[in-house]
Formats: C-alpha cells, sequence, structure tokens
C-alpha cells in the first residue's frame, strides 16, 4: 500500500467554522480523499494542526514550526510515498508581518525537506485559500489585519514560481474553495468537498 502525506494546518485537520470542533470523517477533505483513493490501495495520512506555520515561530502557541515538525513526522511514517502540502495561512498574520516572498521561501524550506525522502513528481502543493476580506475584525480573528488579506491573495504567485523552479505540481485551493462567511478563516463541508475532488484530479500523475 503506497502512503500519501497530507500536511497542512486547519484547514487540513478540518476545523468548523466558528467552534474548536474538527469535522467528522467523510466531510473533513483529507477523509474524502482517502475514500476516493481507497480503490488504488492508497493510504491518506491526515497532519493537519490549527496554527501551523511553514518556518516561523509562534511566540504564542508552542510547536507550530511546519518545518521544525517535519522531519519527525516523515520519519515516523516512513516510507512515505508522495505528499500534498498546503500551508501559509498562518504566516499571514499581523504577528509576523511577512511579504508572500518570504512566506514563499519558507515554504521552501519545506519543500526541500520533503524532496529529501519523495521525488519531486510526487509532490503536490496547495496555496491557501484567500482569507476573508473580514477576517481582521474582533468578531472574527484579529490576529490578523487587513494586509494578511492582501499577503494571502499574492501567495498563489509566489508559491507558483517556487513549484516551477522546484519542478513539483501545484494547484491553488482559492480556485476551488473559499472561506466561510461564519470566521472568513476555515472551509465550509462545501469547500471540503470541492477541495477534495480538486486534488484527487491533480494526484492522478503522482500516484501512478
Amino acid at each position: 500500500m503506497k502512503q500519501l502525506l497530507c500536511y497542512g494546518d486547519s484547514n487540513t485537520w478540518g476545523l468548523i467554522p466558528g467552534t474548536q470542533q474538527r469535522y467528522p470523517w467523510g466531510v473533513r477533505w483529507t477523509s474524502i480523499l482517502q475514500e476516493k483513493l481507497a480503490s488504488r490501495n492508497v493510504r491518506v495520512i491526515e497532519e493537519g494542526l490549527c496554527g501551523r506555520t511553514t518556518v516561523f515561530e509562534d511566540a504564542y502557541r508552542e510547536n507550530r514550526n511546519g518545518l521544525r515538525l517535519l522531519t519527525p513526522v516523515l520519519e515516523t511514517y516512513a516510507p512515505i510515498d508522495g505528499a500534498v502540502i498546503m500551508l501559509g495561512t498562518n504566516d499571514c498574520k499581523a504577528y509576523f508581518n511577512l511579504s508572500p516572498y518570504q512566506i514563499a521561501k519558507g515554504m521552501d524550506q519545506c519543500i526541500r525537506r520533503l524532496l529529501t525522502v519523495i521525488p519531486a513528481d510526487k509532490i503536490l502543493l496547495v496555496s491557501p485559500l484567500f482569507l476573508g476580506e473580514s477576517v481582521w475584525k474582533q468578531e472574527f480573528d484579529p490576529e490578523f489585519n487587513k494586509r494578511s488579506v492582501e499577503v494571502s491573495r499574492e501567495l498563489r504567485y509566489e508559491y507558483r514560481k517556487m513549484a516551477e523552479e522546484l519542478k513539483i505540481h501545484m494547484i491553488a485551493a482559492s480556485d476551488y474553495a473559499s472561506p466561510s462567511d461564519i470566521d472568513q478563516e476555515h472551509m465550509n463541508e462545501e469547500g471540503h468537498a470541492a477541495l477534495a475532488k480538486a486534488i484527487y484530479r491533480a494526484l492522478d500523475e503522482i500516484i501512478e
């Protein structure tokens, strides 16, 4: 059986908008993907963590540096045959004050770590959702600001350049799903279903 690592943040974990709860099996995109891939003898490793960044340390939440945690994850689940990675939303927080280019450089380090154990043609990079226009307001998530929204919208361009350079596959989650109006940040059930479908299609070449 082949193993496919899905590495990401709360939208990979499956956080239900406006709560701290997780969508059940069959609703979150990683589980839908597993059901689609079951007949192809592929096991999906769900590795989502709320608040996870690419390479940056969050002073308010421990163990959220994606690069730092990636090595033990790769060792724990070895051997891994392919990977889907979707990070960058949390890097947009006002606390970090990063440009799209800087966030992409962080993702570049994560991809290069994956490349130590997974061939380039078996890696799918997913640029994250756009943040909602009002995500920074007090009733949603004031860890973000107005600039965060702009940065989230520019990530896909920087990610695409990196994917071309590293010769990996890439899609943009923002082409298929939008954040819920409830919290301006996380996908609703329809978004999870749409993203699962898009990733499944993109994986055809990777799985084969």
